[in-house]
Parts: C-alpha cells; structure tokens; sequence
C-alpha cells in the first residue's frame, strides 16, 4: 500500500497516511498522459487576433472594373480578386480556426491518477497536516516550504479557499495554489512537488470518484 508523508508547517514528520490506491496506485501510461496534456493545453489555445476578409467578404467588387477589349490592358474580372487595391486577401491571417479537443471524461480521470501515481512512486508528493496562520504574509510561506523537502517548484493543493495562504504564496516565484476541485494535468506536469494538504486529499474520492 502506498503510503504520502504528512509533515508539519515545521518541518517535522507527523505521520504516514494510506494513499488511495485508485488514485495513487494506478500504472503509468505516457500516452494517455501525454494525450490529456495536448487536449488541456489546446483547449486554452485562443484564435490569432488577426483577421482577413476573402474576396467573398469584402463589400462591392463584383463587377467588372472596365471592359474586356480595347483598353490594352489585362482582362479583369472583378475588383474584389486579391490583386486588386480594396480586394479580398489570399492565404491571410483568420481567427475562425478551432482548437478544441474533446476526450472522454473517464480518460481524462484516469490520465490525472496516472500522473498522480507516478508523482508519488517518485516521491515527489508530501502532505501538511494544517496550516495555522491568520495573517497575510509572504514570509510565512517561504519558511515553512524551506522546512519541507521541496526541491524546485510547488504545487500547493488546499481543499477549499484561503485566502491567507494564496495571497501569501502569490509573491512566491515557482510556487502555485489551487484548489484540489481544479487539479489538473498540465499542473502536474509543470511543477515537481505536489504538496496537499491532507484534507484535500481526503476530499479526493468524492470530487474524482464518486461524480459520474
């Protein structure tokens, strides 16, 4: 049985809690991780601001600018062609494309504990047991991280709102809350510990498990 380390704002072990083996003891597959990533990051991808209007969309221009025969030039056939000043343009910038994936929800779920699991095999998920502060300070957080055993960037995952503890980390370079509703994939990708508090992680079954 897998097992998440729960420390202490010092720093201090204070006990190993069973981790739920549909989320933390689940094999890894690359793919589907890899899969749910691409989607994540594609559906948060805008269209280019960007926009050019076709020789279809331009107003007027569907009559011939001057006759066929007899003026020495070449034939023309409306003033909206791209060559023409105040035509369409050909091959121009649009902001009609759609990125959007689509992936089923159970793969969706199943990428996040993939990832979780693997997170955790490489011991790179811990838990607080609280947080006791009432007071908004940046420093508070810088102490209490450097007592833990956080090597790069955090992820702290808090299992409701605080403001206490998001506006004292938001000052923090590589460190992020959120909240254990809006765990996501690219999150997990992107930063190399994962600290929850434990009880987000006891809210974890009924958020992932128990919703259809």
């Amino acid at each position: 049985m897998a097992k998440i380390t729960i420390y202490n704002q010092q720093g201090s072990k204070v006990k190993d809690i069973e981790a739920l083996p549909e989320v933390f003891e689940v094999a890894f597959n690359k793919d589907l991780v890899h899969q749910a990533l691409v989607r994540q990051l594609s559906n948060k991808r805008l269209s280019m601001i960007a926009h050019t209007k076709t020789k279809g969309e331009v107003v007027g221009g569907k009559k011939k600018p001057f006759r066929q025969k007899g003026t020495g030039q070449a034939r023309q056939g409306a003033t909206n062609n791209p060559h023409q000043k105040g035509g369409g343009v050909s091959h121009g910038p649009r902001n009609v494309k759609n990125y959007t994936k689509d992936m089923p929800k159970k793969q969706r779920r199943l990428a996040l504990f993939s990832a979780l699991s693997q997170k955790l095999r490489e011991e790179q998920i811990i838990g607080l047991d609280k947080y006791e502060s009432k007071e908004i300070k940046t420093k508070n957080i810088v102490d209490m991280i450097k007592k833990l055993p956080v090597e790069k960037d955090l992820l702290i995952v808090l299992p409701e709102k605080s403001e206490t503890v998001v506006k004292s980390a938001n000052n923090i370079p590589k460190v992020k809350t959120i909240l254990v509703n809006y765990l996501n994939i690219a999150d997990l990708q992107k930063y190399h510990t994962i600290l929850f508090f434990e009880e987000a992680i006891n809210k974890l079954p009924t958020i992932f498990l128990s919703a259809k």
